[in-house]
């Protein structure tokens, strides 16, 4: 079966979410970042700092093409790796992709304070989730399927999206 791919602005809760509807769907669970800092021996934020943005997102796409080439998944996707047209287009042709939403100021309320979102290192954190979140709101509207995780716990967003896939899957 296709894999599947959670997308959406860091804070909504892939990573979580993800683990979760891997193991009811009894499915491998890879988590993007957390591959590339094993396979790197570096944070997100050092890969960052020491060699910049571009090259973070060269080696998710590199990991993309592989994950591509694969099925049965279930991956939890960094938040920008969908703004890429090369991405979006890997993402199309090889899974389902399932956006999660929240607003800017729940996804500020879960993630202030963490040193390790090198995008968000600024003055202002909740100004650039703001600016991040209305550059990239067009790609996440591309996803095939939207679910709001801002009020719901890790386990309601799964199950809201099993309930949702098993209902298309039925229609079908």
């Amino acid at each position: 079966m296709k894999n599947i791919y959670l997308v959406g602005f860091m804070g909504t809760g892939k990573t979580y979410v993800g683990r979760i509807l891997a193991s009811r769907l009894k499915r491998t669970f890879i988590e993007m970042d957390e591959t590339i800092e094993a396979r790197q021996v570096k944070k997100i934020a050092d890969i960052f700092a020491e060699f910049g943005e571009k090259h973070f997102r060269d080696l998710e796409h590199e990991l993309l093409i592989e994950l591509a080439e694969k099925q049965d998944l279930v991956v939890s996707c960094g938040g920008g790796l969908i703004c890429h047209e090369n991405n979006l287009k890997l993402l199309k042709s090889s899974g389902v992709m399932i956006n999660l939403e929240s607003s800017p100021e729940k996804i500020y309320e879960r993630i202030k304070g963490n040193t390790q979102r090198p995008l968000l290192n600024v003055p202002n954190p909740l100004e650039k989730i703001r600016e991040l979140f209305a550059e990239r709101k067009v790609y996440y509207d591309q996803a095939d399927l939207s679910v709001r995780s801002e009020n719901e716990t890790p386990e309601q967003v799964a199950d809201n999206i099993l309930e949702i896939i098993k209902s298309k899957l039925t229609k079908e």
